[in-house]
Protein backbone atom coordinates (compact mmCIF):
# COMPACT_ATOMS: atom_id res chain seq x y z
CA UNK A 1 0.00 0.00 0.00
CA UNK A 2 1.50 3.27 -0.89
CA UNK A 3 1.37 6.35 1.27
CA UNK A 4 0.04 9.71 0.14
CA UNK A 5 2.48 12.09 0.08
CA UNK A 6 1.95 16.62 0.30
CA UNK A 7 1.77 17.55 -3.66
CA UNK A 8 4.50 20.02 -3.24
CA UNK A 9 3.67 22.56 -6.17
CA UNK A 10 0.25 22.73 -5.18
CA UNK A 11 1.49 23.69 -1.90
CA UNK A 12 3.39 26.24 -3.18
CA UNK A 13 0.74 27.81 -4.89
CA UNK A 14 -1.33 27.48 -2.17
CA UNK A 15 1.01 29.27 0.29
CA UNK A 16 1.54 32.28 -2.54
CA UNK A 17 -2.13 32.47 -2.50
CA UNK A 18 -1.93 32.94 1.60
CA UNK A 19 1.03 35.73 0.83
CA UNK A 20 -1.18 37.36 -1.08
CA UNK A 21 -3.78 37.71 1.59
CA UNK A 22 -1.38 38.55 3.68
CA UNK A 23 -0.52 41.89 2.24
CA UNK A 24 -4.53 42.29 1.49
CA UNK A 25 -5.21 42.13 4.49
CA UNK A 26 -2.72 44.91 5.88
CA UNK A 27 -3.20 47.50 2.81
CA UNK A 28 -7.31 46.68 2.67
CA UNK A 29 -7.69 48.17 6.27
CA UNK A 30 -4.62 50.59 6.26
CA UNK A 31 -6.77 52.23 3.25
CA UNK A 32 -10.05 52.03 4.99
CA UNK A 33 -8.37 54.11 8.27
CA UNK A 34 -6.79 56.52 5.60
CA UNK A 35 -10.25 57.30 3.72
CA UNK A 36 -11.86 57.74 6.80
CA UNK A 37 -9.07 59.62 8.80
CA UNK A 38 -9.34 62.01 5.87
CA UNK A 39 -12.76 63.15 5.22
CA UNK A 40 -12.67 66.38 3.71
CA UNK A 41 -9.71 65.35 0.67
CA UNK A 42 -10.19 64.70 -2.66
CA UNK A 43 -9.15 61.17 -2.62
CA UNK A 44 -11.26 59.98 0.27
CA UNK A 45 -13.79 58.09 -1.72
CA UNK A 46 -11.34 56.37 -4.19
CA UNK A 47 -9.16 55.48 -1.20
CA UNK A 48 -12.65 54.38 0.60
CA UNK A 49 -13.74 52.00 -2.69
CA UNK A 50 -9.80 50.23 -2.89
CA UNK A 51 -9.89 49.50 0.62
CA UNK A 52 -12.87 47.89 0.62
CA UNK A 53 -12.05 46.15 -2.43
CA UNK A 54 -8.79 45.01 -0.94
CA UNK A 55 -10.75 43.97 2.18
CA UNK A 56 -12.90 41.64 0.51
CA UNK A 57 -10.20 40.33 -1.97
CA UNK A 58 -8.37 39.28 1.26
CA UNK A 59 -11.69 37.31 2.51
CA UNK A 60 -11.23 35.57 -0.74
CA UNK A 61 -7.96 34.38 -1.08
CA UNK A 62 -7.84 33.47 2.65
CA UNK A 63 -10.73 31.22 1.79
CA UNK A 64 -9.23 30.11 -1.51
CA UNK A 65 -5.02 30.00 0.11
CA UNK A 66 -7.13 27.30 2.72
CA UNK A 67 -8.71 25.22 -0.05
CA UNK A 68 -5.35 24.91 -2.14
CA UNK A 69 -3.48 23.62 0.52
CA UNK A 70 -5.71 21.66 1.89
CA UNK A 71 -5.81 20.05 -1.61
CA UNK A 72 -1.95 19.78 -1.43
CA UNK A 73 -2.44 17.91 1.72
CA UNK A 74 -5.22 15.53 1.45
CA UNK A 75 -5.81 15.24 -2.14
CA UNK A 76 -9.08 15.57 -4.68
Amino acid sequence: METKRTDKDILVKGLKVMLGCLLCMFAGPFLLHTAFANNDKPLCIPLLILGGLLSIMAIFLLFKGINTIMKSLFGK
